[in-house]
């Protein structure tokens, strides 16, 4: 699995906790529903921190709980 993947599967997987769409999180995070969908739907293959530090502010977490999963840890390394 990719980095790119992993950040898309949690993002998917802390609205589905929460159960909040991703309008209603785009909302919440302040963001247009277009960069979270660019993410989601693999057009953006870099997002940037500061994306994924406000959808983490909107869901209330912090950067650490949001990459600290079993998927983050099992990362291969991109530069090959």
């Amino acid at each position: 699995m990719n980095t790119v993947t992993a950040v898309r599967n949690r993002i998917l997987q802390l609205c589905e906790e929460q159960g909040i769409t991703i309008n209603g999180l785009a909302t919440i995070s302040g963001l247009p529903p277009s960069s979270i969908k660019n993410i989601l739907y693999g057009k953006s293959l870099n997002p940037k921190i500061v994306t994924i530090k406000m959808i983490c502010d909107g869901l209330n977490i912090t950067l650490r709980e949001f990459f600290s999963t079993s998927e983050f840890d099992g990362l291969e390394q991109e530069i090959k």
